[in-house]
């Protein structure tokens, strides 16, 4: 006898059918092994996706319907993945005690319904009742712990893989020519105001003469760095607004820029340093490739395991 211990539900969690429809023929759409899946359960598992496209796509009506047909088949796929892993779950000598069941019904009407009260009141509304409501949460937790045991608790990604996809995928990793910047904002007042640019020239003269710039910055700056002194870090001059970007690239380290001149602002840069461009370091993408490893490993045991599914279980689509 198999047994599965009290796991956490995914917070994505699958969406509840929300009744019946009489208005649409309850046509088979699949069956796996003896479950016929229906017209109306692709329906409402579609439900709050076709919400959200309706929204996008309200003005591009052929769009929407591409979006809708392809969401209902994605829906169906989805819910044939979930009875294959339900069968599963019924012909392999799993066990799940009542008790964990109802442990899960009650933290789910705590989470979304507050109340008892409340949940039959909408269960009511959608014409479902508790038992139907109970077993597809019953469903729910058996496919999520079924997927953590044969999936999840699968993916191991060792240190060997990551610097490997790391050497092979450097320039995914690769950062511009960057300079470590600070500067002044002084914003115009007007598009013919003649007061800021003169206030810029004599901010850069007394800096030429000694002034600290970044003491300048705290002072005269409008910029969101005053605080810091007009310190901007580390930045791709490829990334600035196209003046910034011609000044910063000309400017040497240790130089400090004459006044540019823009539509609304005024701008003084202080280049402190510059770095050619580089590959970022392994230490600081480790945990960007392990998600993107872990993500693909998911998918490939994901479908290995419902290819196995598939291969020891009727099903068929119609």
């Amino acid at each position: 006898m198999k047994s599965f211990r009290l796991i956490p539900v995914l917070t994505a969690a699958l969406c509840l059918p929300v009744g019946s429809h009489a208005e649409v023929a309850d046509g088979i759409k699949a069956v796996v092994a003896e479950h016929a899946i229906t017209a109306a359960e692709v329906e409402d598992y579609t439900r709050p996706a076709v919400e959200a496209l309706r929204r996008e796509y309200a003005t591009q009506p052929d769009v929407y319907q591409e979006k809708l047909n392809a969401a209902l088949s994605d829906s169906l796929n989805q819910l044939v993945e979930r009875q294959l892993i339900l069968h599963s779950f019924d012909t392999e000598g799993y066990k799940l005690p009542e008790s964990v069941i109802d442990d899960f019904v009650q933290e789910r009407i705590h989470e979304r319904y507050g109340d008892r009260i409340t949940l039959m009141k909408t269960l009511q509304a959608q014409g479902m009742t508790f038992e139907q409501f109970r077993k597809q949460l019953r469903d729910q937790y058996i496919e999520s712990a079924m997927r953590s045991q044969n999936v999840q608790h699968q993916i191991v990604i060792s240190p060997y893989k990551v610097e490997t996809y790391y050497q092979t995928h450097l320039d995914d990793f690769k950062l511009g020519d960057q300079i470590k910047l600070r500067m002044i904002v002084l914003t115009k007042t007007s598009a013919d105001d003649t007061n800021t640019i003169k206030l810029a020239r004599e901010v850069v003269a007394k800096i030429k003469e000694g002034a600290s710039f970044a003491e300048m910055a705290g002072v005269y700056s409008q910029g969101s760095q005053q605080h810091q002194g007009g310190d901007w870090g580390w930045v791709e001059p490829a990334k600035l607004r196209p003046e910034l970007a011609v000044a910063a690239t000309s400017l040497k380290t240790g130089d400090v820029s004459d006044p540019i001149d823009t539509a609304d602002s005024i701008y003084v840069m202080f280049i402190e340093d510059k770095k050619p461009a580089q590959a970022r370091p392994l230490a600081d993408v480790r945990g960007e490739i392990e998600k993107t490893l872990s993500a693909q490993l998911q998918a490939q045991l994901q479908k290995q395991w419902i290819d196995g599914l598939k291969k020891k279980t009727f099903y068929r689509f119609f």
